[in-house]
């Protein structure tokens, strides 16, 4: 006798694996992530973007929320607090005191000053200068 049920394949595999936001080691000390992905095994250029979009809405939001005066602001000079919120964290991002206030203030020449007098723009170098040049109205970078 032939059995003609269908099994939903993602549901049962989905139910033995688990499924786990956050990184984590499984019984054998393998880093595994979501429903069973093994992180020693590269990621999928379709999942690599889908987290990537997925994190740059976060960090778009995050600025959005955050930052009363940021739909104010031009195209590069969001796209510019954007990078750094999305680089740093928004908690992070929120530490440069200076540098928020001279972007409430408009005062993007003390802003970019500030982005570029920390530890962070020593850190990422290049991309610091990019996004002070940004905030200084140089959208051709």
């Amino acid at each position: 006798m032939k059995d003609y049920r269908q099994i939903d394949l993602h549901a049962m595999i989905e139910r033995h694996e688990g499924n786990n936001p956050v990184a984590y080691p499984d019984s054998l000390g393998v880093w595994t992530v979501g429903v069973g992905h093994n992180l020693p095994h590269p990621l999928s250029q379709a999942a690599i973007q889908q987290i990537f979009n997925d994190d740059l809405t976060e960090a778009t939001n995050d600025c959005l929320h955050a930052f009363p005066w940021f739909a104010d602001l031009t195209q590069p000079r969001q796209a510019a607090l954007i990078d750094m919120c999305f680089n740093l964290g928004l908690s992070r991002l929120k530490g440069f005191k200076k540098f928020l206030s001279a972007m409430e203030q408009g005062n993007y020449e003390t802003a970019a000053t500030e982005m570029l007098d920390s530890l962070w723009a020593k850190q990422v170098g290049v991309r610091a200068v990019e996004l002070a040049q940004l905030m200084r109205g140089v959208d051709h970078v």
